[in-house]
């Protein structure tokens, strides 16, 4: 039965939303500029995540919408199969410009999830061109998000994104977090905790290395409340991948692009992995894109093992490199570039971090993490897990601040054009909802 007039909330089903009380309350938003929306209403509120992690640049960039307009009367549109415009090539070549050591191929899709799904395929078909195709398992870790297409949910660490999906794909197999109770309030990468890399080790040993594809990790955990890799951690990973043939695959849909300080996590941590996923900020978030960052070895053993006329790798999507995700990338790219916005957004972590860690004094704190510009503020759980983070999403929008809650922890990820100014502005209305909350609960944090 049809409901709902003109205005009616009722027929859009949102994602990864609560629905129901949604649409008995809702948060809507009808503008953006710079590092604030505005409600319906028209009241200010500001951006404290940078979208979902994807508008470092700031809202409403006339130099991106300008390039999009342009792009849309000049070519719209061109299959990407057997076809090509120069600015795939050219955002390719920006792109791979930024990677480290010898990530130089860049394979475009549309989502951080298609990215993932696509670096699988690639893991696949480089061992078998290696003659290895039993090389299909992929080790991921537990809290891990990658995406929620059926490979990247396979990956997926976090219970309640898998729970309702019973038809995941065999062979992946999961190495423990990286969180640890003696790190609580660590900042920055913990002393302790490298060796939890050699899980991966472990499961060298029980499946044997010549089954194993790759390793899948993100060099900071985003969704699950941002989880900083220990001090060598990653570099371990890297050396036991080597020693096994196994490559190794970060998953950079939130940390890359300047969120470290640097233009990826890797290039943060000094690890260079075999493929490196993206998304989000590759637009600034004006246009859905993706990609995955392609090492030389990868690239040119699957192409050398085609045909000399045909196709080498069967994947893609309709709208791979689409010509206005394209316009939209470069000329974003070209703000990071000309703003410094990488340079930017190292200089104001130390800032940031130092306000997000005065706020452990709140009773209900019960843990904060932090690098760049991301952070994630546990907060100790009310009744059920989950209650008291929804409510406290609730009530940091109608405080005038518009944030993200991974079951009860906050994450915070402005953007790099904030000012400092601002960035206080962020705290303390954080600071006025997490105390209230401390008070209606009368908990205190346990030693």
């Amino acid at each position: 039965m049809k409901t709902g007039g003109a205005n009616s909330l009722e027929h859009h089903f949102m994602p990864f939303s609560a629905n129901k009380h949604f649409k008995s309350e809702p948060r809507l938003v009808s503008e953006a500029k710079g590092v604030y929306f505005k409600n319906n209403r028209g009241e200010q509120v500001i951006d404290a995540v940078s979208g979902l992690f994807c508008t470092p640049a700031g809202h409403g960039r006339q130099e991106i919408a300008d390039a999009v307009h342009k792009q849309l009367l000049t070519l719209d549109y061109v299959p990407p199969f057997q076809f090509g415009h120069d600015l795939s090539f050219e955002l390719a070549r920006r792109v791979g410009e930024l990677m480290p050591g010898d990530l130089d191929y860049v394979f475009f899709a549309n989502s951080g999830s298609e990215a993932v799904d696509s670096a699988m395929k690639m893991a696949l078909q480089y061992h078998r061109c290696n003659g290895q195709p039993q090389r299909t398992r992929f080790v991921s870790r537990e809290r891990a998000y990658h995406g929620v297409n059926f490979g990247g949910l396979s990956l997926a660490g976090m219970v309640r994104n898998r729970e309702s999906f019973a038809n995941t794909l065999s062979g992946v197999s999961h190495i423990r977090h990286t969180w640890q109770e003696e790190t609580r309030f660590a900042r920055g990468e913990p002393d302790k905790g490298a060796e939890l890399a050699d899980d991966l080790q472990r499961h060298v040993e029980l499946y044997g290395a010549d089954t194993i594809a790759a390793c899948f990790v993100e060099p900071i955990a985003g969704s699950t409340g941002i989880l900083v890799p220990p001090k060598g951690y990653l570099k371990r990973l890297r050396e036991i991948c080597d020693r096994h043939g196994i490559l190794l695959v970060f998953d950079e849909v939130i940390c890359g692009f300047g969120r470290t300080g640097k233009a990826f996590g890797a290039n943060a941590f000094g690890v260079t992995p075999d493929l490196l996923t993206m998304a989000k900020a590759i637009t600034n978030g004006n246009i859905p894109m993706g990609a995955v960052g392609v090492s030389e070895k990868v690239y040119k053993t699957i192409v050398a093992n085609g045909p000399a006329k045909g196709i080498e790798f069967f994947h893609g999507y309709t709208y791979s490199a689409h010509p206005v995700a394209c316009a939209a990338g470069l000329a974003t790219l070209d703000i990071f570039k000309n703003e410094k916005l990488f340079e930017k957004a190292d200089a104001l972590a130390p800032y940031f971090l130092d306000k997000v860690y005065g706020l452990r004094d709140i009773p209900i704190v019960s843990d904060i993490r932090g690098y760049g510009l991301l952070a994630g503020i546990d907060l100790q759980a009310a009744d059920k897990p989950g209650v008291r983070g929804y409510e406290v999403l609730q009530d940091l929008f109608n405080a005038g601040m518009l944030s993200r809650v991974t079951v009860d922890t906050l994450i915070l990820a402005p953007a790099f054009v904030c000012s400092e100014q601002q960035i206080d502005e962020i705290i303390d209305k954080t600071r006025r909802v997490l105390s209230r909350h401390a008070q209606r609960a009368g908990i205190k944090l346990a030693s």
